[in-house]
């Protein structure tokens, strides 16, 4: 049956309980935990599957959301790689000391996905459940936030105009989305921490490492990641504004082979590289009338700790909680608190990977920090592998489970 359109040629407007933006690890995380508690909703995303599908930026899924997904019965979507051990290697002048990141409990362990893996598993199953998901969603806009039904119009990749009513929009499209931008000035605060430092990231089909492996030495700080059983991440410490056409190949092995003590160190081609800065953002609060901002939309991170796409998944998890309380059983308490539940978790995170990433980079190169802060950073480095209590609270914070864990599952 042909759709409808009006006289300005829009299609006529739909209705839906929950429209999603962006088809990442957070909005495929939110439609798949909606559609298991049966909330109806539709997932916008201005990419091509393609494009999702190519985007590589996480690679460990931290023990919580490993149980998060388990308890909503989406198991199987983590399960591109092998479970991590629990074993992280600090390789400090050369000397390789281990830290178990495992906190003893019990249950699942987290698992060495990568985050194309994860999208791409979610994209299935959200789509073998009979989702709607639709791709090359241009010129998407908000309005009505602040009523009891907003309204979200976008363009299809046909060139036709659409409209859907909804009862929430979950902003899942990351800093530089609109769904962020919809809420206006002076509304929420942002609060910002640029590191000074700046970080090559290369991706190579090269051998992965025994262990994921954080580096320090004086000529700089360095990592190497597993991102499949032939793939690497590596993570080279640069100035903020370096131009990756500054790192040829040759000047990128030598770099991490002298990094990383290794040199043996086996390379293989190159595939991408990129350099960024490390910094810190928090959207203060995460909601703006029925617009509720998830994962990156709301906080950027230092990737130091890996909590990133970790924080998004909880995030995800939180909301739809929320909605299911306040569709299923008219009781608004979560979505009320949704901001305030989220940032706790969201300073948590923010410190953590703040203390690790000041610790192993002024452990290393001195040259900003100076001899002082960097003999304290060594003194933080020795503590973590020799103090069982150090151990234990670095344990507990890898793996997401705090004490006062909150509720998770489709209850």
């Amino acid at each position: 049956m042909a759709e409808a359109h009006n006289a300005l040629g829009e299609a006529e407007t739909e209705s839906t309980t929950v429209v999603v933006i962006g088809a990442g690890p957070a909005g495929l995380t939110v439609a798949n935990l909606l559609r298991r508690c049966g909330v109806d909703c539709v997932v916008l995303e201005r990419g091509s599957r393609a494009h999702v599908a190519r985007r590589q930026r996480a690679g460990i899924v931290e023990t919580r959301a490993v149980r998060m997904f388990e308890s909503w019965g989406l198991a199987d979507v983590v399960r591109g790689g092998p479970p991590h051990d629990g074993l992280l290697e600090f390789r400090i002048d050369g000397e390789s000391r281990f830290v178990d990141d495992r906190d003893g409990s019990a249950g699942s362990g987290a698992r060495l996905c990568p985050q194309q893996v994860l999208v791409e598993n979610l994209t299935a199953a959200h789509l073998a459940d009979g989702g709607d998901l639709r791709y090359e969603a241009a010129d998407v806009s908000l309005h009505d936030l602040t009523g009891d039904r907003p309204t979200v119009r976008y363009r299809a990749a046909d060139g036709t105009r659409h409209s859907i009513s909804c009862d929430f929009v979950a902003g899942c499209d990351g800093e530089h989305g609109v769904t962020r931008t919809a809420v206006p000035e002076g509304v929420a605060t942002v609060h910002t921490f640029d590191h000074g430092i700046g970080w090559l990231t290369v991706l190579a089909d090269a051998p992965p490492p025994a262990h994921p492996l954080l580096a320090v030495s004086p000529e700089g700080f360095a990592a190497h990641f597993p991102r499949g059983p032939r793939s690497s991440r590596y993570y080279l410490q640069c100035p903020p504004d370096d131009d990756p056409g500054a790192w040829p190949d040759d000047r990128v092995w030598d770099a991490l082979r002298t990094r990383l003590a290794d040199p043996a160190l086996v390379p293989g081609p190159i595939t991408d590289r990129e350099t960024f800065r490390l910094r810190g953002l928090v959207h203060e609060p995460m909601r703006h009338g029925q617009l509720f901002l998830v994962g990156d939309a709301a906080h950027i991170l230092s990737p130091m700790g890996g909590k990133g796409m970790n924080l998004a998944l909880h995030d995800a998890d939180l909301f739809v909680r929320a909605v299911r309380d306040a569709v299923r059983g008219g009781d608004d308490t979560a979505l009320r608190d949704y901001s305030r539940r989220c940032l706790r978790r969201v300073w948590s995170d923010q410190e953590f990977s703040h203390w690790l990433t000041r610790t192993v980079h002024e452990a290393g190169d001195d040259t900003d920090s100076g001899p002082f802060l960097r003999r304290l950073a060594r003194a933080r480095l020795d503590r973590l592998v020799t103090s069982p209590g150090a151990r234990h609270a670095f344990a507990e914070l890898m793996t997401g489970l705090d004490p006062a864990r909150e509720e998770t599952g489709p209850a």
